[in-house]
């Protein structure tokens, strides 16, 4: 068991990553520059299969056309944007290619706005500066900056959130596959293998949307919340597990039917409707992410509080936690307990555990 709380893809997965070299050198499988595995072992990566009597785990679950395509932009000297709602697994899945296109997915920039243009191309040691002077020495090395150099992947968690005026440094760096370094009078050429992977979500108040010179230089990957009730299920079940065998707490044997509840009040609000029954929807976004918060908490709660049963009060207080977001949705979520949980003899525990807390 790893004392790390959140191990790199690369080193949590290293004997299926491993495994799949082999199987890519088995079976002669082409690779682009300076890729350590091929597009056909990174998809079977992230997707699951078999690699020479080694078993991949699924990890992505819900959009494998998307994740194809998105393996073979990278093929390509365009950079990837996933872009879509929050709890989408963007973040996961840009991590997952970076991991197996280049054995290391910690090259990575995350948005602000704060984040300045120094921060995303390179800083100064200026100690070094005051002593020695200026030269390649003084400069730190940004995570951008390195992949260019070593031929690797760079990730940009929430390009939006970065200021606009600041993003349009990454324009050379998309269409010239360079850096300039004018202080130096010199430009860092970027080494066969680099590319960038960058992350944006479309419901977030206060982004800066991308300039279309930007924009240009990014193929987009748009990633959905699940078309189907049993995709996202299924979703929530994997992570969930993984996580209880993270933690090392037990599964209780209702988890399964919990989930399958969880997920049927997320869809039914998010999508302001329960049958034939119109509801108003909250602001929450109610993404597989949300639900697996719910769940986990749930598990860990019936694990160390109450001997192992996950009972309807720990998914109610998880599911007011995430519903209830603003002021409004407190009266939304309680007409929608009214009006639906009500009528449905299984979820009357619920019903009940939720009209004590709303």
């Amino acid at each position: 068991m790893t004392t790390v709380l959140k191990p790199a893809a690369e080193v949590l997965y290293a004997q299926e990553l491993a495994a799949l070299q082999d199987w890519d050198a088995a079976h002669a499988h082409p690779k682009p520059p300076r890729w350590q595995r091929s597009p056909q072992a990174v998809l079977r990566f992230i997707l699951g299969g078999e690699a020479n009597g080694t078993i991949i785990r699924r990890k992505y679950f819900g959009a494998d056309r998307e994740v194809q395509v998105a393996i073979a932009t990278l093929t390509t000297d365009r950079a990837l944007l996933l872009y879509g709602p929050p709890g989408t697994g963007k973040s996961l899945l840009a991590e997952l290619l970076a991991a197996g296109i280049s054995g290391n997915s910690r090259l990575l920039v995350q948005g602000t706005a704060g984040t300045s243009e120094e921060k995303l191309l390179y800083e100064w040691d200026y100690a070094h500066r005051l002593s020695k002077g200026t030269d390649l020495e003084a400069v730190v090395r940004t995570p951008i900056y390195r992949a260019m150099e070593e031929g690797l992947i760079a990730r940009i968690e929430e390009l939006t959130r970065i200021p606009a005026d600041v993003q349009d440094a990454l324009i050379t760096i998309l269409s010239e596959k360079m850096m300039p370094l004018p202080e130096l009078n010199t430009v860092v050429l970027a080494a066969r293998g680099f590319n960038l992977i960058a992350t944006a979500n479309d419901k977030d108040k206060g982004v800066n949307d991308l300039s279309k010179a930007l924009s240009r230089r990014f193929n987009t990957v748009r990633l959905e919340l699940p078309s189907d009730r049993e995709t996202e299920i299924q979703i929530v079940q994997h992570r969930v597990q993984e996580m209880a065998e993270e933690n090392q707490v037990p599964l209780p044997p209702n988890t399964a039917e919990e989930i399958r509840r969880v997920v049927r009040v997320f869809r039914e609000l998010r999508a302001g409707k329960a049958g034939t029954e119109k509801l108003r929807k909250p602001s929450a976004t109610l993404s597989p992410a949300e639900a697996i918060s719910v769940l986990n908490q749930a598990v860990n709660s019936a694990a160390y509080f109450e001997g192992g049963a996950l009972s309807a009060a720990q998914i109610a207080d998880g599911l007011e936690g995430v519903v209830v977001r603003e002021a409004e949705d407190r009266e939304i979520f309680r007409d929608y307990v009214d009006r639906v949980l009500k009528t449905r003899p299984k979820d009357r525990a619920l019903e009940k555990a939720l009209r004590a807390i709303l």
